[in-house]
């Protein structure tokens, strides 16, 4: 009886085991499948990042604005401007990018780690030059993203107020602030990998809209094509010019 009753009861204690070893190689799964979606779409820091990052915020307001700025600056000036205002943003990505290489060499022979850490302009500045100069950088990327931001708002409810235009500018700015205020809840920039994907989702619809509209439809008859007619519109266009090919250097 002692025998038979220890054997049902190894019997019983080896079921529960089992049944908690499968319950726990179930939860692995669960894990490790919810830990590959969180870090496809969660978790940055790569250098296909970068890459995203630089293609949903620059590419989609180069393909918006271009078709303007060219019919405020005519297609030989449009052209002229984007070649030189492209070749003079790409040397100074290459001399930013040298900066930060070497000020991140100089860190590394400091021991510093950079695993948990994005690397900011005016702190280059510190490291290359003194705090005074990167006092001045600091006080620049402020401003600039200041007013940025507000351009970008700006930008956003115009777009959205040719679309749908019960609206008021005013109002649709008001909403794009609100919506864009909840970002301050993102961790870190590490995780804006979600919001590159989206934008490179919404760039592409809109690039293939409008050519598959612009095939369907043609082109207006009786439309006329001419340069400029204002000094003002000249120097809009190609100010817009140099944001998008000269100002985003930075950002590459």
């Amino acid at each position: 009886m002692g025998s038979t009753s220890n054997g049902n009861e190894d019997k019983v204690l080896e079921t529960v085991m089992v049944g908690r070893y499968v319950e726990m190689e179930s939860e692995g799964e669960e894990k490790t499948i919810k830990s590959k979606l969180s870090g496809l779409l969660w978790h940055g820091g790569s250098a296909y990042d970068a890459w995203f990052s630089c293609a949903s915020n620059q590419v989609a307001q180069v393909l918006l604005t271009l078709p303007y700025s060219f019919s405020q600056l005519g297609m030989l000036s449009g052209i002229l401007f984007q070649l030189f205002y492209g070749l003079l943003g790409s040397w100074t990505a290459y001399l930013i990018s040298i900066l930060y290489v070497e000020y991140r060499t100089r860190k590394g022979r400091e021991k510093v780690d950079f695993r948990n850490h994005v690397i900011q302009w005016f702190e280059v500045l510190d490291g290359l030059l003194g705090k005074h100069w990167r006092n001045v950088g600091l006080a620049f990327n402020c401003t600039f993203l200041l007013f940025g931001s507000v351009i970008q708002l700006i930008a956003c409810a115009s777009n959205i107020y040719y679309i749908n235009d019960k609206l008021d500018k005013r109002t649709w700015t008001y909403i794009f602030g609100a919506c864009c205020a909840t970002t301050v809840f993102i961790p870190s920039f590490h995780n804006y990998r979600i919001w590159s994907f989206l934008g490179l989702l919404m760039t592409t619809y809109t690039a293939w809209y409008l050519t598959i509209a612009s095939l369907l439809h043609g082109q207006v008859e009786g439309v006329k094509h001419s340069g400029p007619t204002k000094l003002v519109l000249y120097f809009t266009g190609a100010t817009n010019i140099l944001y998008t090919f000269g100002g985003h250097a930075v950002t590459v």
